[in-house]
């Protein structure tokens, strides 16, 4: 079963259609030990940074480091994957998990911000989240911070400045964009992860 947290800031209903579409079974859950049994987990998320104090010093963020030092499969979308790195200019007085290093930075000026709409990924050869993908196949994003470019950056998106489209190490992964959005490739960017 594949956990989707509910924190108060998911798109989450597109996210269970998208899985359940493609034949997963998927809960919708902020309970801990729901998140705790699960096989994969996913945390989505829009909006805005603060959305992410209820995971702060919480049982269910407690269970959701649990699944990682486990080596359960997780994946962050959106707000979630931002919540991945140690903090955000957005909100910074709050901490995200630090599983990433670096802070999410706004969109740079002289761009239209949010960055909403489609655009174009260039894919690391060695993604497991992105196999079967190209560097030129296009997402659909819609976001006005983002994170920075290191040694775990999957695929790169380039909206006035460049920024990690994707992170990925071992079992946990980031995307800035929206699978549940992407058609036939946000599909299998979600199939690509159940299978992880």
């Amino acid at each position: 079963m594949i956990a989707i947290v509910d924190y108060g800031a998911g798109n989450i209903t597109s996210v269970r259609r998208a899985l359940e579409h493609l034949g997963h079974e998927a809960q919708v859950t902020c309970d801990p030990a729901s998140v705790a049994a699960a096989e994969r987990v996913i945390v989505p998320g829009v909006g805005h940074f603060r959305a992410t104090a209820t995971l702060a010093d919480s049982p269910l963020r407690a269970a959701l480091v649990a699944q990682i030092e486990r080596g359960r499969p997780l994946l962050g979308i959106c707000l979630g994957m931002q919540w991945l790195f140690e903090a955000s200019r957005e909100a910074p007085e709050l901490d995200g998990l630090g599983a990433f290093a670096g802070r999410c930075e706004p969109l740079p000026p002289g761009v239209k911000s949010p960055h909403i709409g489609w655009d174009s990924l260039e894919i690391a050869a060695n993604s497991r989240l992105l196999c079967g993908l190209v560097s030129g196949t296009s997402v659909y994003f819609a976001h006005s911070y983002c994170a920075p470019l290191d040694r775990e950056t999957a695929a790169v998106c380039h909206y006035g400045t460049p920024f990690s489209a994707a992170v990925e190490r071992d079992n946990l992964f980031g995307v800035q964009f929206h699978p549940e959005k992407a058609g036939q490739a946000g599909l299998a960017i979600l199939e690509n992860f159940c299978r992880c």
